[in-house]
């Protein structure tokens, strides 16, 4: 595993431009940081985002991993030219002549995959736990540490989106389009879905049907994983109260929406190395 990870790790800080997106990535977590020193008075009203509680634990674990996942377009566009640059400068031809198998070349991607994973993953801890203690108004080690399985979430959800974004680039073998065809299917799944709430808008039982069918597709899953989590708010739940409107519902992370983008991530991997098999390289 070490062997296949130098391997890719070698072939990254060679390559400038996956050096630029991989900094900008963890430049733009750690900007986060700033949200709390926005800071405004209009007239008698004073708005400080800090004191909304937006970095309270554990809600601070919910909102950054959500926020975090946002950015994942970035580490997204560093996988899928790493597969392209394989093909275009014909180092993969090279690597299997020098004895690298089509398994071993799939394995180096995909340990990869979980290595960006988990390096985020860890950075989205230490930036929330930073802020947390700085900002938070509960400093308990009981409140401090519930609510991780976002972290894990978070981590499974890059895994598979990254999964998924090697999967394209194994199978279009072109960065942008690779990354067009995501953004394709990212397109696809959302028409379905306003197509299907649109067909039985007046069928409240099918309009269930419909989310449960939903939450089966790739991109739909991965997004299930981390629900957004400013409705989760005390502020905005308060308001929504005043004004008769009730946004009570599941933010928890589930174990079914876990084992469907597991699901996808084992298809996506083996996907790409039948690909890679059935290719005259």
């Amino acid at each position: 595993m070490l062997r296949l990870l130098n391997i890719e790790f070698h072939k990254l800080k060679h390559n400038r431009a996956s050096r630029i997106l991989i900094a900008v990535y963890f430049l733009l977590i750690i900007l986060t940081a700033f949200i709390a020193a926005i800071k405004f008075d209009i007239g008698p009203i004073q708005f400080h985002l800090a004191d909304m509680g937006i970095f309270n634990f554990p809600y601070i674990w919910h909102l950054n991993t959500w926020l975090s996942a946002i950015l994942k377009f970035f580490l997204l566009l560093v996988i899928v030219s790493m597969v392209a640059n394989e093909y275009s400068n014909k180092t993969l031809k090279q690597n299997l002549i020098d004895g690298l198998s089509k398994k071993e070349f799939i394995l180096s991607k995909f340990y990869t995959v979980i290595a960006f994973a988990a390096i985020s993953t860890v950075f989205v801890f230490a930036v929330s736990m930073i802020l947390g203690l700085i900002y938070s108004d509960y400093t308990e080690m009981s409140i401090i540490f519930s609510d991780l399985e976002y972290l894990a979430a978070f981590f499974i959800k890059l895994v598979g989106f990254f999964s998924f974004g090697l999967f394209m680039g194994i199978l279009v073998k072109r960065s942008a389009f690779a990354v067009g065809g995501i953004l394709v299917w990212l397109f696809m799944e959302g028409m379905i879905k306003i197509f299907l709430l649109w067909k039985f808008r007046d069928h409240d039982a099918m309009m269930d049907s419909v989310n449960q069918f939903m939450q089966f597709l790739p991109l739909e899953s991965m997004s299930n994983l981390i629900k957004e989590p400013f409705t989760r708010l005390n502020a905005v739940q308060s308001v929504a109260k005043q004004v008769g409107e009730d946004l009570s519902k599941d933010f928890s992370v589930h174990l079914s929406d876990i084992v469907i983008v597991s699901f996808w991530t084992f298809l996506f991997i083996y996907l790409s190395y039948r690909l890679l098999q059935k290719r005259d390289l």
